[in-house]
């Protein structure tokens, strides 16, 4: 995300997230379990993909519940577009959570009970209105059981026409 979404997002996750389950800032997930085998292959194609995509439109439509946790709804075609290219590439390797199209969110609270989560959408839904959000690049993590590892990030640099 963009630098102002990213503090506002983290700060909303750092206020509202278990702590000893806040592993890594606000994002966006695409995919939740690529193959370890494929990093260098996933690498060299979201290289290639981040040089020719422009950052794509996309908006925070509203804020909703995940039973026991809270997220924000991100729409935009142009990211399940991207995100279309990396899943046919690897056709065959996707785990079955990652073979269908995902719902784009950001989570900002999970792993709570069910009536906080509640009462979390109701306060941010108060004053929700839907914008814009910047997304700039790409990026890959390695989950260590708890801890997360960055593997690698590229920016969007694609031209718009």
């Amino acid at each position: 995300m963009g630098a102002t979404d990213q503090r506002h997002f983290d700060a909303l996750r750092a206020a509202h997230y278990p702590p000893l389950r806040n592993h890594i800032a606000a994002h966006i997930t695409l995919f939740h379990q690529l193959p370890p085998s494929a990093l260098e292959e996933l690498e060299y194609l979201v290289r290639t993909i981040a040089a020719d995509t422009p950052a794509p439109l996309a908006e925070v439509s509203e804020v909703y519940s995940l039973g026991r946790g809270t997220a924000f709804r991100v729409v935009s075609r142009e990211l399940l577009a991207a995100r279309a290219h990396i899943a046919d590439h690897f056709h065959g390797l996707l785990s079955a959570q990652d073979q269908g199209t995902p719902r784009l969110h950001i989570t900002v609270q999970n792993k709570v009970a069910s009536d906080t989560a509640r009462m979390l959408v109701a306060e941010l839904g108060q004053d929700f209105h839907p914008r814009p959000l910047q997304i700039t690049g790409l990026a890959a993590w390695h989950y260590r059981g708890g801890p997360w590892e960055p593997a690698f990030a590229f920016k969007l640099r694609g031209r718009r026409r």
